[in-house]
This record gives C-alpha cells, structure tokens and sequence, in this order.
C-alpha cells in the first residue's frame, strides 16, 4: 500500500528563506503543488497540507497580500492555521531606549500540535514537515518514540542550510530548490468553480 503523506509548512520560515532570495515573485507559491514535488508517486500519496503562520495586524500593505496569499492557497486545497502575535517589550542596552515590538510564538506550537495529534489520529503514514527550525526537534522525536513506522522528512527551505538537530531527529532530508519555487507559481488571478475571483496576485509579486 502507498504511504499517506500529510505535509507541515513554517510559512515564517519559508517566507523568509524565499525573500532572502531576492526574487519576490516566488512568494507567490502554491504550496500545495510545491509538497507534491517530493512525493514518489509509485510509493506515495499526498493526503493534506497545512501552513502554519500568522498575519502582521500592525503592517497593513504586508497583511493585505498575506490575505490574498491565504485566501489563494485555501482554493489550491491547502489549510491554513493561523496563530497571533504577540507585543513584547524590547530595549537598547547602549542607548537605554524603549519600544514594543512583535514577535510570533504559536508557530512552533500549532506545529508540534499538529504533528503530535495527527499522528496519534493515523492520518498520515509520512510527514513532510518544510521547517528549519531546531525548535521542532522535539515534535518529531516524540513523533517518531511514540510511532516507529512513522516516518518525518525535513525539507529545507531554499537558501537555508540543514539543522543539524533536525538531520538526527528525521527519518530523511530534502531541499527546496530556486526551479521548485518556479514550476509551482499559483496563477495571476485564482476563480471558484462559480467563476468568481477569489484572490488576485499582489502587484509587488508580478514576475520580472
């Protein structure tokens, strides 16, 4: 029998892994046609994905694309989990200077959540968890104590470089590359099955 492949998507770590590439465009990915590259057709299915992430309430040009990204990626059969951010007090050890800023937290956890109860639920026989982020270590040794015919695959976002922690703690590794990113673009304007438009692609990710 194939292998039902559930995959987890840092949309934070993605995100960023893509911007540090300097090639905005690319932001507009579908994810779930990216997850479906690293499938082995012959031996795997993919069953779901999810992308985990959160909308910047205090940007408001950054969270309107963010909208229009998630609303895209809903009709490309993707769930979205949205966490919050939260205001933390920060301040300059020279200057003494005070300010709020915001910082993400929920990520890691809505991850290792949903890693940990989709397992125990046996919705997925291999997990494809697109993270770099050391912080999931433990989700996936706990994953993997409590299911030994689980299996999780890192994949690495592009530009990043494998964590060493997540390495041990995975049963395989793989790497998103520039051409994946290209061939798994979401089209200009998305439409429901009725014709009308559900999201259209923010200006500021046009191709070049």
């Amino acid at each position: 029998m194939k292998e039902r492949v559930v995959c987890f998507i840092d949309g934070f770590n993605l995100y960023h892994a893509i911007a540090k590439l300097k090639a905005p465009h690319l932001k507009w990915v579908n994810l779930y046609s990216l997850s479906s590259v690293f499938v082995r057709p012959q031996s795997q299915y993919l069953v779901d994905v999810h992308y985990f992430s959160a909308y910047a309430d205090w940007l408001p040009q950054q969270k309107s694309r963010h909208i229009q990204y998630v609303k895209a990626l809903m009709a490309s059969k993707v769930s979205p989990v949205m966490g919050k951010f939260k205001i933390k007090d920060r301040n300059c050890p020279s200057c003494h200077h005070r300010w709020n800023g915001h910082e993400e937290k929920e990520t890691d956890v809505n991850i290792a959540l949903a890693l940990l109860d989709l397992a125990y639920k046996d919705k997925y026989d291999h997990a494809f968890l697109v993270s770099n982020d050391s912080d999931l270590t433990p989700a996936i040794n706990m994953v993997r104590g409590n299911f030994p015919n689980k299996k999780i695959t890192t994949i690495v976002p592009p530009h990043y470089t494998h964590s060493n922690e997540l390495i041990k703690a995975s049963s395989e590794k793989a790497k998103i590359t520039i051409p994946h990113l290209e061939r798994c673009l979401l089209p200009t304007i998305i439409y429901d099955a009725g014709g009308n438009i559900i999201a259209t692609r923010p200006v500021e990710y046009n191709p070049p």
